[in-house]
């Protein structure tokens, strides 16, 4: 194996570390073929080493990362009771999904609703109330929810007679009796958050008593993301809107998209490289119809680097050189020296420069 973990040519200094692990791999395996193959004496013998013959090709080279993440749903929203204290009585069940006027949760006979706005309720929504963005934000919903089919409310910081009357049309919908509706939202009767939910865990459980702050809901967005780790030496090679192809257990192979990259990193770990410090990375996948894959295991190939119109050889026909480099032996015998570039693991070559063209054919050994 000596001379497999040598360093190339210059050019070839640009390598991702995982390419460089792949070729050592292989070259090393090659490595034991070609010498074990070319040496005399009873530890070798033609029948162990069968070749083939590759051309040495022109084409483009992409260059992977692929790296182990987990799926999971974007963000994390707790739910916190803000009304009076009671009993709970209801809530919503892990793995449904909230969207705007539908129910969280139930304290006493007191219904707790979604709406979707950026800014927490702080206070009480009614008539006399001074105004304040957080109306404009209620009132956006009552209108979404349909709740003003004169259109006579005017989205705006002002709580009118017209915002009431969207309230009581609500409260008429949860079958609250007419007599008892009152046109107003006391505090924690809606939570504002950006969008739809997915509840993912029941904090409180049903029958006891919760009070002011007290957790009731953890929940999440709906889209769902694969979160990995990239390790701070390859942080350059990964960029926004990079396309990316996953697997997931039971599951065709789907596309995905970075959407963040972590500007903190973790304190370095002890792993079989060393000290390595890593950032999140977070892609966004859309998913088929079926069973819910919540922190199942992704595999993520991300293509990271091309180049176009380069020669190209199969990984397995690179030879360590003695010295140090690598080296490919020719159909008619004659060894040339090369450089490798980028590795292409999904096609199995690597980039090469050196005395070779496009007539020229390698011999590879065959497994």
């Amino acid at each position: 194996m000596a001379g497999v973990m040598s360093r190339p040519a210059p050019r070839s200094r640009g390598r991702t570390v995982v390419a460089v692990v792949v070729v050592a791999l292989v070259v090393g395996a090659t490595v034991v073929w070609w010498t074990r193959a070319g040496q005399p004496g009873p530890a070798a013998t033609p029948s162990q080493v069968t070749t083939t013959t590759a051309p040495v090709a022109r084409g483009t080279v992409t260059e992977h990362l692929q790296l182990t993440g987990t799926l999971d749903y974007e963000g994390e929203y707790p739910v916190v009771h803000q009304g009076d204290p009671g009993i709970l009585t209801a809530a919503a069940s892990p793995g449904s999904v909230i969207r705007r006027g539908e129910r969280l949760y139930t304290v006493g006979d007191r219904r707790v609703f979604l709406l979707y706005g950026k800014l927490p309720a702080h206070r009480e929504f009614r008539l006399g109330m001074t105004k304040g963005p957080d109306i404009r934000q209620l009132e956006r919903n009552l209108v979404a929810l349909g709740l003003d089919p004169d259109r006579r409310i005017d989205v705006d910081d002002r709580f009118t007679w017209a915002t009431s009357a969207a309230i009581r049309r609500w409260e008429a919908d949860w079958g609250v009796s007419s007599w008892r509706r009152t046109g107003r939202l006391p505090l924690g009767t809606a939570v504002f958050l950006p969008g739809p939910l997915r509840v993912g865990q029941v904090r409180a459980g049903l029958g006891t008593t919760v009070g002011m702050n007290a957790g009731i809901l953890v929940t999440t967005s709906t889209r769902q993301v694969v979160r990995v780790r990239l390790t701070t030496d390859r942080r350059h090679l990964v960029k926004p809107k990079d396309k990316v192809d996953i697997g997931l257990p039971g599951v065709r192979e789907l596309k995905g998209t970075v959407t963040r990259i972590g500007r903190v990193a973790t304190p370095p770990q002890t792993s079989a490289g060393g000290q390595v410090a890593t950032v999140p990375v977070t892609i966004t996948v859309e998913l088929p119809p079926g069973p819910d894959l919540d922190q199942a295991p992704a595999q993520v190939n991300i293509a990271v680097r091309t180049r176009e119109n380069v020669l190209t050889v199969p990984v397995t026909a690179l030879l360590a050189r003695p010295s140090s480099g690598y080296q490919v032996r020719l159909v008619s015998g004659r060894v040339v020296e090369v450089s490798p570039g980028l590795f292409d693991g999904a096609a199995g070559t690597v980039e090469v420069s050196g005395e070779l063209t496009e007539r020229d054919e390698v011999e590879v050994p065959i497994r």
